[in-house]
């Protein structure tokens, strides 16, 4: 899975086929012609709304997509997270970076096959090296 490069529109036309979700079924929840969820299934962005209804209609979450991006291409570096703690902010907090197994298992992959090595990772995704060490410890003897 790459999540650098994230094209929503494929991503929801692999999970209408691998649901077996019939056009007209789709047609009738969006309330549009053949032609417009063919031009979905072609951007490469969504408007939000409509994403989330994608969502509800495969009962799958599109959002974490564009969440594992930001936990592995924009991690917050530790100065702004103390900084950030002292601000008071109107917006939710959520905990703190939760990784799905398909961040840690693409991490691995990643050093498995050499294309980056450990310091690299917690270089370039400001993981921290104990979890690093733990993964590697807990997953690779799978």
């Amino acid at each position: 899975m790459n999540f650098k490069d994230i094209h929503i529109g494929s991503m929801i036309r692999k999970a209408v086929i691998e649901n077996n979700v019939e056009t007209s079924r789709i047609c009738n929840y969006f309330q549009c012609t053949e032609k417009e969820i063919e031009k979905m299934y072609l951007s490469g962005s969504i408007d939000i709304q409509i994403l989330l209804k994608w969502s509800k209609l495969l009962e799958y979450d599109f959002f974490r997509l564009y969440s594992q991006h930001i936990i592995l291409y924009a991690p917050l570096s530790r100065k702004n997270i103390s900084e950030k703690r002292k601000k008071i902010i109107s917006l939710p907090q959520f905990r703190k970076t939760i990784y799905t197994q398909e961040v840690i298992d693409f991490i691995l992959e990643q050093i498995n096959t050499e294309t980056m090595t450990k310091n690299d990772v917690v270089e370039r995704y400001g993981i921290p090296k104990t979890t690093l060490f733990r993964w590697i410890n807990k997953y690779n003897n799978r």
